[in-house]
């Protein structure tokens, strides 16, 4: 089945408001016409099995774009509409595109050279030229064709292009929807962006339960955001742990506030530290908190923790979502035991079918019929995952293993704290050295507080653990990216 099919499967004709807003509107059967109408005419233009960009902020017009270029059996290639030029070149020859939709707000950023390109105004033309060559007629559809590139960061420097056909998001998107109880009641703050898995999934599932989307652009003015959650009557709100840090560390109404309509929260994206968790809880404790876990080649979504759960298994990610295998192997690719630390394995109809033009990338991280995350985990007796690090991020400090979290988890229990992260940078005698990338609230002296903390890390970790760099950052413009 078109994913686009199954999404509109009960509510194509509704006139429900979908996209709820200030600065725009759509309904459930604008937005499906739309998508149809665009899809007639791409198939009839451009052709299918082709790869078509897609570049804009959450809009209707992305909406619209992006279910059409599917629905037409196209493949969408979200991009980030604040990627630079070189690599937007890059995935363009990976794709080998043949147009782009472009929001014409980014038209003068970049340039195609040999590509056509098609802003707002050239779809309101398409809308009202091929109005009347809609197309919804019953097609046979392979389910495992390709729908979607999602291009994400690649070891090598080069974005690696993440290939998940139609089966992979129908089967994230009903396991989402079965663990988060979702109905057409729900109503969710969008604050991540679509050309992300985890945007995506909120996307997808409201659609197909006939929910209702807050689009909000602008998350680093938190006023709005507060207000979107009380004037839409919000139900859920899902975030990175940086919009979460944010939130709690640097607003002086949040934890005072009330959100009256808000049923549930969602945290995914790594790890959301634990005095975080048990700040939001403490505030807000009859909201439901769900800790989840996933990547982009498992479609978004892998593990999650119930909300019940939360604090009597605090650090865990929980266990595999409806439809997904979780498993923890060691070098041998064998099953550790309870409390043994090895790699998380996992397996179902969510797995991506592999990396664009890149087999020898396929081959390292999909092994019969695993997909091999390359993070580190320990089980409990229970059958609770706990993440210890990615393969790649653990420090060997003079021979010694480190984990980066569990130092950040020290750090950001000081208060003034907004967000740290530990990497390893390379040292002459120890071989690598901890280095510590910290953002403050506004108005603290950065060399008191390195002093406490030094102090704090010296009265809780291991002499070897102390970060030998400190260094402060100012910019938090990008909650995504200080995420990752």
């Amino acid at each position: 089945m078109n994913i686009v099919d199954y999404l509109f499967s009960d509510n194509k004709d509704h006139d429900k408001l979908f996209v709820l807003g200030n600065h725009e509107q759509a309904s459930y059967d604008q937005i499906f016409n739309n998508s149809l109408i665009l899809s007639s005419w791409l198939r009839n233009t451009i052709g299918n099995n082709n790869r078509i960009l897609l570049i804009s902020p959450n809009s209707v017009f992305f909406i619209t774009v992006y279910l059409g270029i599917m629905k037409s059996g196209n493949v969408c290639v979200p991009i980030n509409p604040n990627i630079e030029q070189s690599n937007l070149d890059y995935i363009n020859t990976q794709s080998e595109a043949s147009a782009v939709f472009l929001s014409s707000k980014l038209k003068s950023e970049y340039s195609f050279p040999v590509i056509n390109t098609f802003d707002e105004t050239s779809l309101e033309h398409i809308l009202l030229d091929e109005i009347n060559n809609i197309d919804n007629s019953p097609e046979q559809f392979d389910g495992s064709r390709l729908a979607q590139i999602l291009f994400t960061s690649g070891s090598t420097g080069h974005p690696k292009g993440v290939m998940l056909s139609h089966k992979n998001l129908i089967a994230n998107t009903q396991s989402i929807i079965q663990y988060l109880q979702l109905s057409t009641n729900d109503i969710m703050e969008v604050v991540l962006p679509f050309y992300y898995c985890y945007g995506l999934s909120l996307l997808h599932t409201h659609l197909k339960v006939a929910g209702s989307i807050v689009i909000n652009n602008s998350f680093i003015f938190l006023g709005q955001v507060f207000n979107d959650l009380k004037k839409y009557k919000c139900t859920g709100f899902a975030g990175v742990p940086s919009h979460f840090q944010i939130l709690l560390r640097k607003s002086e109404s949040f934890k005072n506030s009330e959100f009256p309509d808000l049923r549930y929260v969602t945290q995914a994206g790594g790890k959301l530290h634990d005095v975080f968790i048990n700040e939001f809880i403490e505030a807000f404790p009859k909201k439901k908190f769900y800790v989840m876990y996933g990547q982009t080649e498992a479609t978004a979504r892998l593990s999650y923790l119930p909300s019940d759960k939360v604090l009597e298994k605090i650090g865990s990610i929980g266990k595999g979502i409806p439809g997904v295998m979780l498993e923890i192997l060691n070098d041998n690719f064998k099953p550790v035991n309870n409390g043994e630390l090895g790699e998380v394995v996992a397996k179902g109809d969510n797995i991506m079918l592999g990396y664009l033009n890149d087999p020898e990338g396929t081959e390292t991280v999909l092994k019969n019929g695993w997909l091999h995350t390359g993070d580190l985990a320990k089980k409990d007796d229970e059958g609770y995952f706990y993440l210890f690090a990615r393969k790649k991020e653990i420090i060997k400090v003079a021979g010694k293993r480190v984990s980066p979290k569990e130092i950040e988890e020290v750090i950001v229990t000081i208060p003034f704290v907004l967000s740290c992260k530990i990497t390893g940078v390379y040292d002459d005698v120890l071989g690598e050295a901890i280095k510590s990338t910290i953002i403050l609230k506004d108005g603290i002296n950065e060399n008191e507080a390195r002093e406490e903390i030094i102090m704090e890390c010296r009265q809780k970790l291991a002499l070897y653990k102390i970060p030998s760099m400190i260094e402060f950052e100012n910019n938090i413009s990008d909650p995504l990216k200080l995420s990752k």
